[in-house]
């Protein structure tokens, strides 16, 4: 079977004692529908008798495998399936898992950017997870899908504070993703794409100097000060070399400059809303601060000619990339938020109910790079024919959709596992068929 194949790449990572329970809970997550518990996941395999259920809670809070070695195999399988030559362009990208309980030790209280608003405010408390995904183009779902492949705990600086430690940062956790992902791909051209948190200038200044090429596009300040190249050193100057030369206007008055020109580009898919027509200006400039690093960067103001939304900015560490190529990287920057509702929706993400430290670094992780395992094994089904995409009288959908291929790899495990065994009854085959047809279908599309 297809699933067997691809899951059996993460076996040597386990021993074979702890692989037999992993693989148990592995599939079960995948069939469950609602709460991904570990209870749960008994049930939906059939387990509900099995004596010694807290063997299968070992392997989350107790067993001795890594995260981080899973991690690389699965980038290695997503990027030899879906971006086996070319750039490879990631996403980085915050959530908060909203979970409550005493024994949770890393959880903290942060703005709730979806309930948020520039003039009010929401909190939620949770867990804040970091997660890279890979921004690769799906044949079969026609469009840029955001897979996760390495996803960490970024604890509150409370959680510091209590263990006598110094706080580490979300963007000293994005430097350290970032740095693996150098190590475990140092041959590969990097393009990562990240939001407004990120755009720091020794961030950016020490990724962007890593061996290897690599762009970094984050978006950008109106108001950040930006800078001339410093003029060459004269024979027989005297002092320290200059790191800047004259200041420039910043991005705010450039767009409030009449005299600006600005260029009609036509992005072919902003933000998954189809092609948009847009106004953009873009230069080169010396991004500094005292105290930090002059950073050579190429910057792009975006306005809407309808004015729909507001003038924003961003910036690249490579100048020579075209601005029109730096918008179409950065749009794609929405599926990591497409990714975080799909999990949530149909993964069972914030459902899970580990209060040790250990299976909660653990579960979340394993729950949302399911999703690039999921969309794993539907590409192997669908490039030897068309994936199924459900179809009512009252939505008709034209494309394959995340829930497509979530029901897909279902219907594929149910059929092997379960009903490969259980015969038709000779008198009315027809009718058994059909009816398992719509058992089957409301098993796999159980949200």
């Amino acid at each position: 079977m297809d699933y067997l194949s691809l899951i059996q790449v993460f076996a040597p990572h386990f021993s074979k004692l702890i692989w037999q329970h992993a693989q148990v809970l592995l599939l079960g997550a995948i069939l469950v529908p609602g709460r991904r518990t570990v209870t749960a996941v008994l049930r939906i395999m059939g387990l509900s008798a099995e004596r010694q259920f807290q063997t299968y809670h070992r392997v989350l809070n107790r067993a001795v495998w890594s995260s981080w070695a899973l991690s690389r195999t699965l980038l290695y399988r997503l990027v030899e399936t879906f971006v086996p030559t070319g750039p490879i362009i990631c996403g980085l990208d915050d959530t908060i898992e909203r979970r409550r309980g005493a024994k949770i030790k890393a959880k903290g209280i942060y703005r709730d950017p979806v309930r948020s608003s520039h003039s009010h405010v929401v909190k939620a408390s949770g867990l804040r997870w970091l997660s890279l995904m890979l921004l690769a183009p799906i044949p079969w779902a026609q469009r840029t899908w955001a897979l996760p492949f390495l996803t960490c705990l970024a604890p509150s600086e409370r959680f510091y504070e209590k263990t006598g430690r110094a706080h580490k940062k979300l963007t000293d956790w994005g430097r350290q993703m970032v740095r693996q992902l150098r190590r475990w791909l140092p041959k590969r051209a990097l393009v990562i794409v990240a939001d407004s948190s990120f755009a720091v200038i020794s961030w950016l200044f020490q990724l962007a100097n890593l061996p290897g090429p690599i762009c970094l596009i984050v978006r950008f300040r109106l108001d950040a000060a930006l800078y001339a190249p410093a003029p060459q050193r004269r024979p027989g100057q005297r002092g320290r070399t200059r790191k800047k030369g004259a200041r420039l206007p910043t991005l705010k008055q450039v767009a409030e400059n009449k005299r600006t020109q600005w260029r009609r580009v036509t992005i072919p898919d902003w933000y998954g809303d189809g092609r948009r027509v847009v106004e953009i200006v873009s230069d080169m400039a010396l991004w500094y601060h005292s105290g930090q690093p002059p950073l050579p960067i190429r910057w792009v103001l975006i306005r809407d000619p309808k004015g729909k939304f507001k003038t924003q900015a961003l910036l690249s560490t490579v100048r020579t990339v075209a601005p029109v190529q730096i918008i179409k990287w950065f749009v794609l920057r929405w599926q990591l938020e497409v990714t975080w509702r799909e999990v949530r929706e149909h993964l069972g993400v914030e459902t899970q109910r580990q209060w040790s430290d250990l299976a909660i670094l653990r579960t979340t992780p394993a729950l949302v790079a399911l999703f690039s395992l999921v969309t794993l094994i539907a590409h192997q089904h669908a490039r030897r024919r068309k994936l199924p995409i459900r179809q009512t009288a009252w939505y008709h959908k034209t494309k394959p959709t995340f829930s497509d291929a979530l029901a897909l790899v279902r219907w594929q495990i149910w059929q092997h596992e379960y009903f490969q065994s259980v015969g038709s009854p000779s008198d009315n085959p027809k009718f058994a068929a059909a009816s398992q047809n719509r058992l089957l279908s409301a098993l796999c599309y159980s949200p």
